[in-house]
């Protein structure tokens, strides 16, 4: 925002990954104060003044271990409100992981569609614009708000990721569904010119209903390649495993899975265990506190997202092009 100082808040549940994004950004992090009531019920409020300001909040709405996705979501909320009546001429949510962005759409009658609902928030309280990493489905996201939005992508982590450890042989980008095509595609292009040599692609079969997975189909070319494997999130890891036992059937010399979000539901450290997946590269948007077992956590690939965050910040701020960054 041309002639607005910037101002970057990190909330307490998500303060080590704002420190890295303000370490990375060039800038400090603003002060806040938060506090917890014997009920149960919370306040957060600027210390600095945020007056004129063109501010960013960053707030990842995981349930951990100490708050849940419902009350990261109405801390941040609450924040973004106290900064637009504190007079911040903009306001931007930064959320690495967005919580309620898998059901964007409605797949049984009645169902809800948090994805809008989510939206409509975030806009209640008056923020001017919402910056997601990775999210389920970019199109779902953007449509559900009214004020803009930014879909991150993690493709960049992972091709830096893939130049640096995998270029030494052929290489197939592999999509656990056809939902997935999208974001498959865009990792495989980006690869092809990073690289500069042809990425073959792979697609596994999968329909899920009632909480089931089903689909035993795999098509492409993966024949002596490594297969990389690239989803948005590992929740149980059920998807992920029979995708790269498809890919193993199917010839793939080795397996790694790029994974944005690493949430690590129970039964995941067993999925990671097991030798059809040789590594699982996910970012630090969610830290792994679910994964125990040293077979899991000896296959495990943290890769910080803060530098494609502060990037992200630093352009939006100075009114810059993001397209480069983006999911769609």
């Amino acid at each position: 925002m041309a002639g607005a100082p910037l101002q970057l808040f990190a909330l307490s549940a998500s303060k080590a990954f704002g420190e890295a994004v303000a370490i990375a950004l060039g800038e400090p992090l603003a002060a806040h104060e938060e506090r917890e009531f014997e009920d149960g019920e919370h306040k957060a409020r600027p210390l600095d003044d945020a007056a004129g300001s063109d501010v960013f909040v960053i707030q990842s709405t995981y349930g951990g271990p100490d708050q849940s996705a419902n009350d990261k979501l109405c801390h941040l909320l609450f924040f973004i409100g106290a900064l637009k009546d504190a007079g911040a001429a903009r306001v931007t949510a930064v959320t690495p992981y967005l919580c309620y962005a898998r059901k964007d759409r409605r797949t049984k009658p009645n169902d809800p569609v948090t994805t809008r609902y989510v939206a409509a928030l975030f806009e209640s309280v008056g923020t001017d614009r919402v910056v997601a990493l990775e999210v389920h489905n970019p199109a779902a996201f953007e449509n559900a708000f009214r004020c803009p939005t930014v879909a991150l992508t993690g493709t960049p982590l992972f091709v830096d990721y893939v130049k640096a450890n995998l270029a030494d042989g052929p290489l197939a980008v592999v999509s656990p569904d056809a939902g997935g095509m999208k974001r498959a595609e865009q990792l495989r292009e980006a690869l092809q010119a990073a690289l500069g040599c042809p990425v073959r692609k792979g697609l596994a079969e999968k329909y899920r209903s009632a909480g089931v997975v089903s689909g035993d189909l795999f098509a492409g070319d993966v024949a002596g390649a490594t297969a990389l494997i690239v989803d948005d999130l590992i929740s149980t890891g059920g998807t992920l495993l029979r995708t790269a036992r498809a890919a193993r059937a199917a010839g793939a010399t080795r397996v790694i899975a790029l994974v944005t979000h690493g949430l690590f539901m129970a039964g995941s450290a067993e999925v990671l265990a097991d030798p059809a997946i040789d590594r699982l590269v996910v970012s630090d948007s969610v830290p792994p506190f679910r994964l125990e077992g040293a077979a899991a956590m000896s296959k495990l690939t943290v890769l910080p997202a803060a530098p494609l965050v502060a990037a992200c910040i630093r352009r939006l701020h100075a009114n810059r092009g993001v397209s480069d960054l983006k999911a769609v």
